[in-house]
């Protein structure tokens, strides 16, 4: 996107604050009030958000995350107590605001689709988004938590295995508003009195939840609602019994820290305790998948025997997956294709370009399932990588261009990190014909 359009963008955006009659203080309230109606309650602090309102609109703009974006359009879709989402009505507006900062035609039309959907529903309390059936089992629990049963809790477990298999086809973003009453739904029970023999499964289906919603938070780029929620899902982890639930808290807390904070030593000690609660659980599969996780971040370490500690845990890893796992108590999907790509990663790390192409071509030709898109889209961006560091720029390019399809697609956080870094190391040839389509398909499909 061109400097001038920036600019346009953010003088669009300042035009909508002030036809509303907000400064920056009053329009962060008005997003937060927007969040908490929607479920989606903003753990920033309100100078924080005041922060990134001005940022929208300062001489150097950024885009909005998918998540503001949501806020921001649901703010101007109202306007004296009316509905407004046609041609020449403050959202036509946002949305051409939203493009030349950046957003992609994809990301418009997926929020265009989001806001209708959530603006037209018969009111936006957290109930009606699960559904009617949903709604009606949890209604009477929420009221007095003793009437909990076991029913609730198969609408809590199933509303959170529906939006984890939409993980890869839909923006997380929309994946976040449709969790977010299950996850408010699981604080105000276990803030209530719930029968006791009920506990243990109220907890780790809370766990879930707040683990899923923790990840959903980090991808849409709010971290310090992330951070929350998985504090939440550690301490509820916790309470339930089998440490190998605490396991697997850690490791999606840790690839979450891993992107989102400098360095890699605080995501080592998440996956070192993973790893102990992993040893301590009943669950071969999330052992497996702990020693893996530790062999990626020894090998992004560093250091004298990193190579070492890493192959080590690879074969605790594959010792754990080739044991017999057919009664499993945790249902964690983690297979061989999933473990081949950590073996790429090790290999791309301690310089072994040829071994990491190979591990990584298997692992992505194995990730099919629609749920499998995110990851095989990651591991697509590594093999780019390595095809790079084996000489072939032009056929690593190639290989990013599925990449950016499934980042677009899912707006997923990391996987567009992963692809921008590839993309970085493809600079020296940026006058190539096939770089520039590259950049061109970034462009359109990411805005940038």
């Amino acid at each position: 996107m061109s400097e001038h359009g920036r600019h346009v963008g953010a003088a669009t955006l300042k035009r909508l604050r002030h036809s509303r009659g907000l400064s920056l203080a009053g329009t962060a309230r008005a997003l937060a009030a927007v969040a908490a109606r929607l479920g989606l309650p903003l753990d920033s602090s309100a100078a924080s958000v005041q922060r990134s309102v001005a940022r929208w609109e300062s001489a150097r703009p950024i885009l909005p995350s998918e998540r503001y974006q949501l806020l921001l359009a649901h703010h101007y879709a109202r306007n004296g107590g009316e509905t407004s989402l046609g041609p020449g009505s403050d959202v036509a507006e946002l949305l051409d605001a939203l493009r030349y900062l950046g957003a992609s035609e994809r990301a418009i039309g997926e929020l265009r689709r989001l806001l209708v959907r959530t603006t037209t529903d018969t009111g936006l309390d957290l109930l009606s988004l699960l559904g009617p059936q949903a709604g009606a089992a949890l209604a009477g629990a929420l009221a007095d938590p003793q009437r909990t049963d076991a029913m609730v809790l198969d609408v809590l477990r199933t509303a959170i295995g529906d939006v984890n298999r939409e993980v890869g086809s839909l923006p997380f973003v929309r994946l976040q508003l449709l969790l977010a009453p299950v996850v408010e739904s699981c604080r105000r029970l276990l803030d209530g009195d719930v029968p006791g023999p009920l506990l243990p499964g109220l907890r780790t289906v809370a766990a879930h939840a707040y683990t899923l919603a923790g990840r959903l938070a980090f991808e849409t780029r709010d971290d310090a609602a992330s951070r929350g929620l998985y504090a939440a899902a550690t301490e509820t982890a916790g309470h339930i019994g089998a440490p190998w639930h605490r396991a697997v808290v850690h490791m999606s807390h840790a690839l979450v820290t891993l992107y989102a904070t400098p360095g890699i030593e605080a995501a080592q000690r998440l996956v070192a305790a993973a790893v102990r609660d992993a040893r301590a659980g009943h669950s071969v599969t999330v052992r497996a998948r702990s020693h893996a996780l530790q062999a990626e971040l020894s090998a992004r370490g560093g250091g004298e025997h990193a190579e070492r500690q890493a192959r080590s845990a690879l074969a605790l890893a594959w010792y754990d997956l080739d044991r017999d796992r057919a009664d499993d108590p945790s249902g964690v999907s983690f297979t061989a294709a999933h473990l081949r790509g950590f073996e790429g990663v090790v290999a791309l790390y301690v310089g072994d370009a040829a071994t990491a192409h190979e591990e990584f071509a298997q692992s992505a030709s194995a990730l099919t399932q629609r749920r499998e898109r995110v990851q095989r889209s990651i591991v697509t961006s590594d093999q780019a990588l390595a095809q790079l560091r084996l000489g072939d720029p032009q056929s690593a390019a190639a290989l990013l261009h599925d990449c950016v399809d499934a980042a677009s697609a899912s707006g997923g956080r990391v996987a567009t990190i992963r692809l921008r870094r590839a993309r970085r190391e493809l600079r020296p040839w940026r006058r190539e014909e096939w770089a520039a389509a590259l950049d061109d398909h970034m462009i359109e499909s990411l805005g940038g």
